[in-house]
């Protein structure tokens, strides 16, 4: 087993934390963050309050509000959000240069060689978390773990304010009780076929050969192989930059036409909204695309510079690429390609603009 000591750091709630710390009048209430109402919002994040009431993140604000008729709504403060992001990143700096920012919430720490704290992750987990919530007064949970993979599952298992740890000697006995739906990269399309295969935990995925699972999934066969035993050798890479961000999802049942096409945009619309939320100043957006695969697998990707980021342009996209097979389609992705300023300021993008 690795030796690498990797930590996962993410931010409970982190929007909506921040709203209730500059506001304690909004403490015990119901709050999400996100658009209005009338203007077609959608839920950026919540609050535990909220969520008790089924509200949950990429939700259509309307639907949001039917559920919960109290629920407090708050327009996004991008600026302070991306200022408090900084704040904890120069706090993971105290430990390590070797951090993976994934988004304003969450990173990936590699603390293998750092000697704070007397080399323990866990203790530099714990000190982390202190630190955070004594000098910002937010609260971030963590998982310490060999890989990447169960760092990220860790830092998940005892949400909100959490701490988890798997140790090298704990990882086999965790993982065969995992289930499927918990590995890196298994959708509902996934893991309802894995379902049919019989498979519902890592225990039982062990039973198929890597060549059956290539069979049954092609190149994501191996990967599924190694996930069940705890395997995942992706370093930490500081030094990463997005080129793009997407949004894509397969369906169960294929969209017959494309006007089905036309109804699944906005749902991917939010979702890519609240992912370019997270980015940090240093990228711009360049020109939006879309992908289409066919019920045969067959698939087109159209993109347009100098298109606005909207649903009509959005619309404009996908009735372009779906001509070019005007079939049953099975994946729908919207995305935006990425400009790289990270010694420049960024623009900051509006979806749907007010």
């Amino acid at each position: 087993m690795s030796s690498r000591k990797i930590i996962h750091i993410d931010a409970d709630c982190f929007y909506a934390a921040i709203e209730l710390r500059d506001d304690p009048r909004l403490q015990g209430r119901a709050v999400a963050v996100g658009g209005a109402v009338e203007r077609r919002g959608v839920v950026a994040t919540c609050n535990y309050e909220a969520r008790t009431w089924g509200v949950h993140s990429a939700m259509p604000m309307a639907r949001a509000v039917k559920l919960c008729p109290d629920l407090v709504i708050i327009q996004p403060r991008m600026d302070v959000y991306k200022a408090a992001s900084k704040q904890i990143h120069h706090i993971l700096h105290d430990y390590t240069d070797c951090i993976e920012p994934l988004s304003l919430d969450e990173a990936f720490l590699d603390v293998s060689d750092c000697e704070m704290c007397s080399g323990s992750a866990t203790l530099i987990a714990k000190d982390i978390r202190s630190r955070v919530w004594q000098e910002l007064r937010l609260v971030v949970s963590a998982g310490v773990a060999p890989n990447k993979f169960l760092a990220k599952i860790a830092s998940d298992w005892r949400k909100p304010n959490g701490l988890f740890v798997i140790t090298p000697d704990e990882v086999d006995d965790f993982v065969l009780a995992l289930p499927v739906k918990k590995l890196h990269g298994v959708g509902k399309v996934t893991a309802g076929k894995l379902a049919r295969m019989g498979i519902e935990n890592c225990a039982q995925l062990r039973e198929h050969s890597v060549v059956h699972l290539s069979k049954a999934f092609g190149s994501y066969g191996e990967r599924l192989w190694s996930l069940a035993r705890g395997i995942d050798e992706r370093p930490v890479e500081p030094h990463s930059r997005r080129q793009s961000v997407s949004v894509e999802r397969t369906f169960e049942h294929d969209l017959p036409d494309l006007a089905a096409c036309y109804a699944q945009l906005p749902y991917l619309l939010a979702e890519l909204e609240k992912r370019l939320g997270r980015l940090d100043q240093s990228y711009s957006p360049e020109k939006p695309f879309v992908k289409v695969k066919f019920h045969d697998f067959t698939q087109t990707t159209i993109e347009q510079a100098g298109a606005a980021l909207d649903l009509d342009s959005y619309r404009l996209l996908i009735s372009a690429a779906y001509l070019r097979g005007n079939k049953a389609v099975r994946l729908l992705g919207v995305g935006v390609r990425l400009q790289d300023q990270q010694q420049q300021n960024a623009i900051q993008l509006e979806l749907f603009s007010q």
